[in-house]
Order: C-alpha cells, then structure tokens, then sequence
C-alpha cells in the first residue's frame, strides 16, 4: 500500500479517509516511514512534528477541523467570507510539510535557516497555519530552507543542503526547494512553499512538480505580518497535480481581519476552474533570456513545443513580453531588497533580544545585512514608488494579453555547491543565480500579480523542464483553467524521479552551463 499511496495525490488519499479504505493514522505512519527512508539523502525535512501537538491538533475525521457543525474554517466565521461553499475539510488526515520560513507554528522549532536562530521555538500560530489545520492536513513536519529565504538555493550551514531527487548531485534551487524535492520524491502528496522573488516557481521547475504564486492578499501572513516587503511576498504551496493547489487555496484563501491587501473576490472555488476550459487565449510569449544569457538548447526546444501545444489547444500565441524593470527597476529592487535584508536583522535582534554573534551568519547574509544598513528610509520609499509605476505598465500589458509564457529558468539544476558563498567570496551564489534565473521571474512579486511553473517537459538527461505563465493581477481563475487544460493534455503526474533507490549521482550530464 505505500508505494501506492507515495504518488497518490492529496485529493486522492482524502478520498480514502473519507470512504473508510484508509485511516488517517495509517496515512500518517505511511509518509514517515517514507520520511525514514527517503529523507537520509534528501535532506528535505528538517524537523518531524507530531499533528496532535505544538498548536496543530490532528484534524482527522472525527477530530478538530473534520467539516463538524462547530468547524470555522475558511468558508465559516471570521473568515471574511470568501465563498461559503468551499468543502470545511478537503484534505482530512492528509500529511503535509510546512517550510521554515515565515509560517509559525506554536511550540515547535522555527530557525529559518539560521544559526543564529538555532533553538528558537515559535510562540503563536500563524493564520495559515490555523487554516492548514482546518482544511484536515495533518502537519507532520517541516522543510529545509536557505537562510532567511534570501538565496536561490537549499543548502544553508545550519541544516546542510537539500538534494534534488532527480539527481542528488544537483541543486533543488531555493528557497522552497526542500518542500518541492519532498513532493517530488513522493514523501507527501504537497508541501507549503513561500515566494519572494520566485522560491515557489524555480524549485517547481527543477524538481518537475506544480507550482502557483497567488495574487497579492490571495492568502493572509498575519498575525505577525501584514505584508512582507511591500507586497512582494506569497504563500501557498508545492503539488503534484493541479487539482490538489486549487482546492489548496479554495481552503486557505480570504482575508483575515485588518489585513492590508484584499485580492479581488474569486468567482467560484478554483477547483472548478481547473475542470472548465480556458477558451482561447491571448498568450505574449518570449525565451529570450533579459540579461544577455544563453538559455540551454534543450529549454529552447522545449519552449518551441510548448507554444506548439499551445496553439494546437487553439490558443494564439506571438511574440512579446511585458517591459523588463530596466536600470531605474533594478536600482528600485536593490533599494527593496537592501530594506527587506535591513528589516530582517532589525526584526530578529528586537524578537531575539540581541543581535547575530560572529559565526552565526553565512557570508552572503552578512553581506546582505550591510547593504542595507545603508539603505534610508526614503531609498526605500522611492524604490517602492518605482516598482508600483512599473506595475502599472504592466497592468496595461494585460490589457491586450491574457498571460505571458517563459520558461521558468534557463537551465538545468545547477551542481550542489555553485550557489552558495563563500568567506573568501560571498557573492559568488549571487553572480551564480544568473546562470539559469534569466525570465523576469520577479515581475510576479513585483506587480503582485499571479504565476505558475508548469512542469510540461524534460532534458535530454530526463531532468524536469517547467514553464512560467504570468496572469493579470487577480487571475489565477485563468491560470488553474489553462493548467488543467495542459495536465490533460501533457500529463506529468508519472514522471517520478528514481527515488527507492536514491544513488548519489558524481556528474549530471548537461548540468553545468559553464562560466
């Protein structure tokens, strides 16, 4: 039975609870033996947790959040009332994994990738957290994460690096990668994930699952944040099939009182929409890379045969990208980032009581940290200013365009390692990143708007290709049509990386796109 429950997917294994084939206990015993025998090489979970305890009751039938006449999930009271007929429990009994990173959880371990963070345990729960308990997923765990989320790559020195299940050689990018390697190894059926500038979207493609970024105010990050850098960041999930990350957020999503974002209202539960067909779209499609790269020659006929696919679904599909951010975007950006990295430290020092100790933080998190100490204030604002003049360019680009298709990176995962900083060289990760990171990935976390990294292809060494589609700010309806459109027609559900047999692979053909 467990190999048969590995590559179900989360609406599947809740379909077997609620029929009576499976318990809930056995699903959960299932996913950690997996955890056992799997996680040695990934190196995916950081942290095994018990779903009956540390502020998430076990919410199997019968238990808190089964879809009882008390429930007050999302759909009930003080949810803001998104749509009252979103299902209580969808996912009772379900094992899930949460990432480290900004998701707090009562009672349990919470060091985002940090030494210096090692030993903190969470006081509260976060209103997703809360609302992962009522939609029945039983949270058995947490996943890897680089420091902070501030590189593109899973391999902090707090918890070591997490390996692509593909491939264990190579890199699951960041920083969400360790959730998207635990649902592509099959170790749960879909795992939660945060994005900032596209820790969603990379591992997806890398690691060959499904990967969506909400819309700004889609899912809440109260009670201890009303945003995170202005906007720019996004929660939701990792999954294996299109169904599973629609009823996800049918689950999660609406605002949560004095939240200071409020996407525009659904029309009807998401999963519907992945069962209703797109008609015929206007997609703006581009696989020139923005800063002079070269995508990979496999990616560029991948893209070929995905406009292909495309326009054999009967959608129109020409060239054309939005605007890219440009020198004055970029210059914005740094600003940002230097705040966000100002803000972290800032924040840390006050919860913590003091500040970093030598040792404590990796090289490029120290560089950052520098950099914005020097970042004032009206920096801050202005690069702020900047980046809401350039949504609205992009917003009239959406006038004309229903998405915008690229490939979500450049490259094939690159070799563990080439990521990461060094002392004598800590932004050497930084200039790395633009080996493969070549797509405007950050125009989703910029305007707000929503993306997805769909995995339709692969290399010609068998490693998963994904691709990005960009909607209108408030459209993920658009998105989760089209996405059950191409899952239906290029199913990637069977694809499964040789985990069992898990092998330390020395090289990986095609994998290093040179200096």
């Amino acid at each position: 039975m467990d190999e048969e429950l590995r590559w179900m997917d989360a609406t599947e294994q809740a379909d077997l609870v609620r029929s009576g084939q499976v318990s809930a206990a056995e699903l959960l015993s299932e996913a950690r033996e997996r955890v056992s025998r799997l996680n040695p090489a990934l190196n995916a979970v950081i942290v095994e947790l018990d779903p009956g305890s540390g502020g998430l009751d076990d919410a199997g039938p019968g238990g808190p959040g089964d879809g009882g006449p008390d429930d007050t999930g999302p759909g009930g009271p003080g949810d803001g009332g998104h749509h009252d007929s979103a299902p209580a429990a969808p996912f009772a009994g379900v094992p899930f994994l949460v990432k480290d990173l900004a998701l707090e959880i009562a009672g349990t371990p919470f060091s985002e990738g940090s030494r210096w963070l090692a030993g903190n345990v969470s006081g509260h729960d976060q209103e997703l957290a809360r609302r992962f308990r009522r939609a029945g997923l039983a949270v058995m765990g947490k996943t890897n994460t680089s420091e902070f989320g501030l590189s593109p790559h899973c391999e902090p020195a707090l918890h070591g690096a997490t390996r692509n299940p593909w491939n264990l050689a190579l890199s699951t990018s960041g920083s969400s990668g360790a959730s998207a390697a635990a649902v592509a190894a099959g170790i749960v059926p879909m795992a939660h994930g945060n994005d900032l500038g596209g820790s969603l979207r990379y591992p997806a493609a890398w690691c060959g699952v499904f990967g969506l970024k909400p819309s700004r105010g889609r899912v809440p990050l109260g009670p201890e944040y009303g945003d995170v850098v202005g906007g720019l960041a996004a929660e939701h999930a990792l999954t294996r099939t299109v169904r599973d990350s629609a009823a996800l957020l049918d689950a999660v999503a609406g605002p949560a009182p004095g939240d200071p974002y409020w996407a525009p209202p659904q029309e009807r539960p998401y999963l519907a929409e992945v069962r209703t067909p797109p008609g015929r779209l206007r997609i703006a499609a581009t696989a020139t890379p923005h800063g002079g790269q070269s995508a990979h020659p496999d990616y560029l006929r991948a893209f070929e045969e995905t406009v292909e696919l495309l326009e054999s679904l009967g959608h129109t599909v020409e060239e054309g990208q939005p605007e890219p951010l440009g020198r004055a975007g970029h210059r914005a950006m740094r600003a940002v980032y230097g705040g966000a990295a100002a803000w972290i430290e800032a924040y840390w020092t006050r919860r913590l009581g003091r500040g970093p100790q030598p040792g404590e933080l990796e090289p490029y998190t120290e560089v950052l940290f520098e950099r914005g100490r020097k970042v004032t204030a009206g920096e801050y604002l202005q690069g702020m200013e900047e980046l809401q003049r350039f949504t609205r360019r992009v917003a009239a680009f959406f006038e004309d365009f229903d998405l915008w298709l690229t490939p979500t990176v450049g490259w094939p995962p690159l070799p563990l390692g080439t990521l990461t900083a060094t002392a004598e060289d800590p932004l050497r990760g930084e200039r790395q990143a633009g080996r493969f990171l070549m797509f405007n990935g950050e125009h989703a976390n910029v305007t707000g708007n929503p993306a997805m990294s769909v995995p339709l292809a692969t290399d010609s060494a068998g490693l998963p290709v994904g691709f990005s589609f960009l909607a209108a700010y408030g459209g993920e309806a658009t998105l989760f049509r089209l996405a059950g459109q191409l899952e239906q027609a290029r199913p990637w559900a069977g694809r499964r990386p040789s985990v069992g047999g898990l092998t330390r692979g020395r090289e990986a053909p095609g994998a290093d796109p040179g200096a």
